[in-house]
């Protein structure tokens, strides 16, 4: 005879309020289509990782500039349900939006320091066509700032 499932508490897991803090000034920043104040969520040490280059960028000017261009770059941005992880340092953010007439969906994974500050980026999007329509849009638009992106300016 098969044994039972074992039922399993499960706990709510929030976010640390620094953390917290920040996430609400990135929601802020995207509900108002603009970058300023950015710096102050972003940890010195921040490395963004897109879903469309193999190497991380380091840095704040480099996020800044990636994600000033990604909000010129969609149109439609809604995020949709989020998902905490039980330290209470990261955040995944399901969003959906459109690039050149393109559909993609496509996930925001945060991690951010003991400070509440961005410490990690990390973007991943589907499917293939939207995908390859952020690549040109924002290929397009940085092609002009590789020392920033690669941290070198």
């Amino acid at each position: 005879m098969p044994r039972p499932l074992k039922e399993t508490a499960v706990t709510t897991t929030q976010l640390i309020p620094a953390a917290q803090a920040s996430l609400d000034t990135w929601h802020q920043l995207i509900a108002t289509n603009s970058m300023t104040g950015l710096d102050a969520i972003v940890a010195d040490e921040v490395v963004f990782r897109s879903p469309v280059a193999h190497t991380a960028y380091p840095g704040r000017a480099a996020i800044a500039l990636v994600l000033t261009t990604v909000n010129q770059v969609f149109r439609d941005f809604r995020y949709h349900r989020s998902f905490v992880s039980e330290d209470g340092h990261s955040v995944v953010l399901e969003f959906s939006a459109t690039v050149d007439g393109k559909a993609l969906k496509g996930i925001d994974m945060i991690r951010f320091n003991d400070a509440g500050q961005i410490a990690e980026f990390e973007v991943m999007v589907r499917p293939r066509s939207g995908l390859e329509a952020l690549a040109a849009a924002m290929g397009a638009r940085l092609a002009s700032q590789k020392d920033v992106l690669t941290g070198a300016a």
